[in-house]
C-alpha cells in the first residue's frame, strides 16, 4: 500500500475495524415475469412459470436463508417488495423476528417510477411502507428501488416519508450524504456487484465458486486497505428465490465463513451503517 493514502476520504468504522460486511437480502414478488423466463412473450403478458421462479424464494429459498443466518448468528437487510409483504406476511415476520432489517423496495419489482409521475411513485412509497409495517411489525428506514432504478424524485419523497437511506446509486466504496429537499439521505452505493447472485449466477451462468473467488477476492482487497488506514464496506446479495437454492447455499456459507475468520470486521444491518454515517456527518 502507498505510505500515502490516495483515497481522498477521511472514515472510520466503531471500534476502528478494518471493514464493514452487511449482507443484502430480497424478497421479490412480481407482476408480470421474474428474472427468469420461459418461451418468449409481449411486454404485458404473464409469464406463469417465471412467476413461480420467483415464488420459489417464499416457500423454500426464504427459509433455507434464515436457517443459514441462524446457524453462522448474523443477520441480513432485506429488500422486500410491498406486494411480496401483502403474499408473504409470515415470511416477511420470520426475517424481522430473527433480526433483520425490513427495506422497502418497491411494490413490485418488474414494476419502475418514472420522472414524469411523482403523485404515482409517493403513493406507491407510501403503499409500500404501510404493507412492510404491517407484515414486520417494525418501521422501514432504508429504501432500493427495484433494479436501483430511482426516478429524479424518489430521495425526497422517501427523506419525507422517514427513511434515512436509499440504495440507489453505484459511485463510491463508502456511504455518503446527498441532501434533499427534506433533509439528508445517506446513499449506500452498490458495492456487491462481483457478488450478486442474480449478476454472478443466474444472468451470467457461471459456476457457483465464481461467487466465492469474487467475494475472497473483493474481502481480500478491502481488508488490506482498511488495515493499512483506509476502511471500507462491501456486501454479498442473496435473493431469497436464487441464492436459497440448495446449489447456492454452500458457496455463500462459504464466503460468510472466510469473513467471520478475520480480526475486525463489522458485520452491521444497513440502518446501522446509515446511522453512522449521519452521526460522523453531524446529522445525527
Amino acid at each position: 500500500m502507498p505510505a500515502t493514502p490516495r483515497y481522498p476520504r477521511i472514515w472510520e468504522w466503531p471500534g476502528k475495524q478494518h471493514i464493514a460486511i452487511s449482507i443484502n437480502l430480497a424478497l421479490e414478488a412480481f407482476q408480470r415475469r421474474s428474472q427468469w423466463g420461459g418461451q418468449s412473450r409481449t411486454a404485458n403478458e404473464k409469464d406463469y412459470f417465471s412467476l413461480s421462479y420467483g415464488e420459489y424464494g417464499a416457500k423454500s429459498g426464504g427459509w433455507r436463508l434464515l436457517d443459514m443466518l441462524d446457524e453462522l448468528g448474523m443477520h441480513g437487510s432485506m429488500s422486500t417488495n410491498g406486494f411480496a409483504a401483502e403474499l408473504y406476511p409470515n415470511v416477511v415476520r420470520a426475517f424481522a423476528d430473527q433480526g433483520c432489517e425490513i427495506v422497502g423496495h418497491g411494490w413490485a419489482n418488474d414494476e419502475l417510477n418514472r420522472d414524469d409521475d411523482p403523485d404515482r411513485e409517493l403513493a406507491e412509497i407510501r403503499r409500500c411502507t404501510q404493507a412492510l409495517k404491517e407484515a414486520s411489525n417494525t418501521q422501514p428506514l432504508g429504501w432500493t428501488s427495484p433494479g436501483s432504478a430511482g426516478s429524479k424524485n424518489t430521495l425526497t419523497f422517501l427523506r419525507g416519508e422517514g427513511y434515512i437511506w436509499n440504495g440507489d446509486d453505484a459511485s463510491d466504496d463508502l456511504p455518503f450524504l446527498r441532501d434533499t429537499a427534506k433533509g439528508p439521505m445517506v446513499m449506500m452505493p452498490r458495492t456487491n456487484i462481483p457478488h450478486n447472485d442474480l449478476i454472478m449466477w443466474v444472468q451470467t451462468k457461471n459456476p457457483p465458486s465464481i461467487l466465492f473467488d469474487n467475494f475472497k477476492e473483493t474481502f481480500d482487497q478491502l481488508y488490506a486497505e482498511g488495515t493499512a488506514g483506509r476502511p471500507k464496506w462491501t456486501e454479498i446479495t442473496l435473493h431469497c428465490h436464487i441464492a436459497g437454492r440448495p446449489t447456492l447455499v454452500p458457496t455463500i456459507r462459504k464466503c460468510l465463513e472466510y469473513a467471520k475468520r478475520h480480526e475486525n470486521v463489522w458485520f452491521p444491518l444497513k440502518r446501522d451503517i446509515a446511522r453512522w454515517a449521519l452521526k460522523r456527518e453531524g446529522k445525527a
